[in-house]
């Protein structure tokens, strides 16, 4: 497969290999469906929000009613029913994510001495432009600015970076044959196949001189 930009000189494949850019080129294909570790980050973003949203309520009702029983099962309600409706509102977004991306995550990787870059291939950002329109059309349609941004920015961010000086952990999930690489406030994931999981862990693993190694 070509990439494009400024590797477009580079066809890489399947199996992780040094180019004559002097950085490690692969490509994997992200089954969203077999794998569930991107419903996992999801999941996980969901689940930081729900915890800042839980506080709030919790301030408010404190301030309102004062500290007592009412104001925490008023808390734990509200919270219990907003959680339950972005549950089932986070796997339907997922479904209809990958049922756009026909299952599938094409992502192309580029690793070096100073970091990794995830990119997603050609036709996985032909699917994202694709949900970015769709998600501006109903921001203008329901004139809401904030949906067209949001579209907007879906539709063209299609890559993220890991600088290792700034992993704070690196945590391999052989079995579904992720990498994560975590910053402080950035959480990466590197897939990678059986065959080269421990060439790339090991080479990611030796230069984050301050994470966590797992």
């Amino acid at each position: 497969m070509a990439t494009t930009g400024r590797h477009a000189r580079i066809r890489c494949d399947y199996r992780v290999r040094l180019y004559e850019d002097g950085k490690y080129h692969w490509l994997y294909d992200f089954h969203m469906l077999k794998n569930p570790m991107i419903l996992i980050e999801v999941y996980w973003a969901l689940g930081v929000t729900m915890a800042i949203f839980m506080c709030i309520i919790f301030l408010i009702g404190a301030c309102s009613e004062g500290l007592n029983l009412e104001t925490l099962e008023f808390t734990f309600e509200v919270t219990g029913i907003t959680a339950a409706i972005f549950l089932v509102l986070g796997l339907l977004g997922y479904l209809l994510y990958a049922a756009v991306m026909e299952w599938e995550y094409p992502i192309h990787f580029i690793m070096d001495e100073k970091g990794v870059v995830h990119r997603q291939a050609p036709r996985a950002k032909k699917a994202a432009r694709r949900i970015g329109c769709l998600t501006m059309l109903v921001g203008l349609l329901a004139k809401r600015p904030t949906a067209v941004g949001a579209g907007a920015l879906a539709g063209s961010r299609t890559t993220m970076s890991s600088e290792y000086a700034f992993v704070r952990k690196v945590k391999a999930v052989r079995r579904h044959h992720t990498i994560r690489v975590n910053e402080r406030f950035s959480r990466n994931q590197v897939y990678v196949c059986d065959e080269d999981f421990d060439f790339v862990y090991d080479f990611i693993s030796r230069h984050c001189p301050t994470a966590k190694i797992c």
